[in-house]
């Protein structure tokens, strides 16, 4: 019983390549910190979105290829009756149904861009993989998983307040005088101050004691406003987290072009473009954005003025609000450790890919494929240091070890 047990788990532990799930939560964090904003209960959300989704096309696409795995990967756990296709059909089916639930609790701009990823997913396992629109379809999908993780992560403004008041005034005399009253209300959310100012006029009947009272219902005065709303912060969190997006779709472009060979092999000029990609995506990866250098402040003046006397001190500024760029940036990104975790990164497959385009075997093929997707690692590490989170891209990086040693039990491809 226990190794019958031991059997199915390792044939689901192929099904769903877990080996290759250490190189997922990466994304969200890469996309949190292009984004400007600090890794939260929303980016746990992404996270575990992401995981769902990830094993939901992996459940799937060996659904959908059964038939070929039949003649080319007899080994794989649906050829083999390891696992019944429709088995794998309801996970992937049930793992998508979780991936949207989770990401829905992290806000609707998250949702929708979680619903766009599992579409893709669905789309390229189902039919586009094996057209000259995979490798693009599969792309997207990466790079839509990256912006996931912004959206989830970008705090959702408090709503407007409201206010219901009653107001009373004194007027001496037996005949009637108006009313008035102001009431304000201030309300505090994760991204600013919400006031809201309401004004109460009615008209008062005399009492015996010369006082006039009033009651009424409050009026707004003014329009309740707030620092952003949830789709304009989502809006400004995709486009800061679109030039990470294109750089991690790229590398997963050529990863999946090269894996078209995988089993057969027999192309030189895939890997020869494919290393071409990587070292390109590397370069770019290895600079430091201008939105991570928002947050470094000029020093003193030292220089001295064009008369020759002490250049004037600088005049104070006002203190900035506490928004995302802030948030999340080390006040001097670090201008090396990018352009080690980029090389890193071009490290990782460079060889791999050089040996299949020599050799294009497919062993060989399937060698570098594998190292592409354990190059995604490094990758999202120098994305997050790029972005000036250096902790958050040395802690990703400490998944490597992991990665290769699950690797080397489960294969990743």
């Amino acid at each position: 019983m226990t190794g019958g047990r031991a059997g199915k788990a390792r044939a689901w532990a192929e099904l769903l390549r877990v080996s290759a799930l250490l190189s997922v939560p990466g994304d969200a964090l890469a996309g949190a910190a292009a984004a400007g904003v600090r890794p939260g209960r929303g980016t746990l959300h992404a996270i575990g979105a992401s995981l769902c989704l990830y094993e939901a096309g992996m459940a799937l696409n060996d659904w959908a290829d059964r038939a070929e795995d039949a003649a080319e990967r007899p080994h794989r756990p649906l050829p083999s009756g390891r696992i019944t296709p429709g088995a794998a059909l309801a996970a992937s089916v049930a793992l998508t149904a979780t991936g949207l639930g989770m990401a829905a609790r992290a806000g609707r701009p998250s949702l929708a861009v979680a619903t766009a990823l599992a579409t893709t997913v669905w789309a390229y396992d189902l039919g586009l993989k094996h057209t000259p629109a995979g490798p693009a379809t599969m792309a997207t999908a990466r790079a839509l998983d990256l912006l996931l993780g912004a959206t989830a992560s970008t705090p959702r403004p408090s709503g407007p307040a409201r206010t219901t008041a009653t107001g009373k005034s004194t007027a001496p005399g037996k005949s009637t005088a108006p009313g008035k009253s102001t009431a304000t209300t201030t309300a505090t959310g994760p991204s600013g101050t919400t006031t809201a100012t309401s004004t109460v006029t009615g008209t008062g009947r005399a009492t015996r004691s010369g006082t006039a009272t009033a009651t009424g219902r409050a009026t707004r005065s003014g329009t309740a406003t707030a620092t952003g709303r949830a789709t304009g912060s989502a809006r400004t969190a995709l486009r800061a987290a679109l030039p990470s997006a294109v750089l991690l779709g790229a590398h997963a472009y050529a990863v999946t072009a090269v894996s078209r060979h995988e089993t057969q092999g027999g192309s030189t000029r895939t890997p020869l473009a494919a290393l071409a990609v990587t070292l390109t995506v590397a370069g770019a990866a290895s600079g430091v954005t201008p939105r991570a250098m928002a947050g470094r402040r000029p020093g003193p003046a030292t220089t001295s003025s064009r008369s020759g006397g002490p250049a004037p001190a600088p005049r104070p500024r006002p203190a900035l609000p506490s928004r995302g760029p802030l948030l999340f940036r080390s006040p001097r990104p670090s201008r090396r450790l990018g352009p080690l975790l980029a090389l890193a990164y071009a490290r990782t497959p460079a060889t791999l890919l050089l040996h299949a385009a020599l050799n294009p075997s497919a062993a060989l093929t399937e060698r570098a494929v594998g190292g592409g997707i354990r190059a995604t690692i490094p990758l999202q590490a120098a994305l997050v240091a790029r972005a000036g989170a250096p902790g958050t891209a040395l802690a990703l990086l400490g998944l490597v070890p992991a990665a290769r040693a699950l690797a080397r039990k489960v294969n990743p491809t």
